[in-house]
């Protein structure tokens, strides 16, 4: 089903570039994990001169991965819950990345209802917690390629219409109009207002 996807496949290149580029690029393109995904519809952007990215205060054993190269998935415990998933942006040591907030399931959606317990697929991706349980990302995947597998990534065929609004579930830095959304789409983790 991988080979019949749309749109050239991202590379590592393509995060070489300002997170605030990247981010709302992201919109629209697919996102596969062992051949389970869809289409991103919702991020948010972090540099590292943000009080609310997890390298502003620099470099620790859980946020490495961030001040690596980028085109690389940075993988994290939220509030010991649940996995969420980003993409490392910009040059080695910026420590900037977006995190994958929303996907509009396509591929895979047995498997996603069986990891996720649910059977509306609006439910099934509509939140960084509920797209790696579904997508079966853990930290197994902090550091590996975003242009490899088990990864897949593939632009979008068109430029969406993308909304823009304050981040969620943060306490530093929460006026930055730094999340990024698909207008309309019933697979936002919260509407923009």
């Amino acid at each position: 089903m991988a080979s019949m996807l749309k749109g050239s496949r991202l590379r590592r290149s393509f995060f070489d570039r300002s997170v605030h580029l990247v981010a709302p690029e992201l919109i629209g393109a697919t996102l596969l994990v062992e051949g389970v995904g869809g289409i991103i519809v919702e991020v948010e952007a972090y540099h590292h001169t943000d009080p609310a990215a997890h390298s502003y205060r620099g470099p620790t054993a859980r946020n490495a991965v961030m001040f690596g190269p980028p085109g690389f998935a940075y993988v994290y415990r939220s509030y010991g819950i649940h996995w969420c998933v980003n993409f490392v942006c910009e040059a080695t040591g910026s420590a900037s990345a977006v995190l994958i907030r929303a996907l509009a399931p396509t591929h895979g959606l047995p498997v996603m209802r069986r990891r996720r317990g649910c059977s509306d697929a609006r439910d099934l991706c509509s939140g960084p917690g509920k797209l790696t349980e579904a997508l079966g990302i853990t930290l197994r995947h902090n550091g590996l390629a975003l242009d490899r597998p088990p990864f897949e990534l593939r632009a979008r065929s068109s430029v969406p219409e993308i909304v823009t609004g304050p981040r969620i579930g943060i306490t530093k830095a929460v006026d930055r109009p730094w999340r990024y959304g698909l207008k309309g789409s019933p697979f936002l983790s919260k509407p923009f207002g």
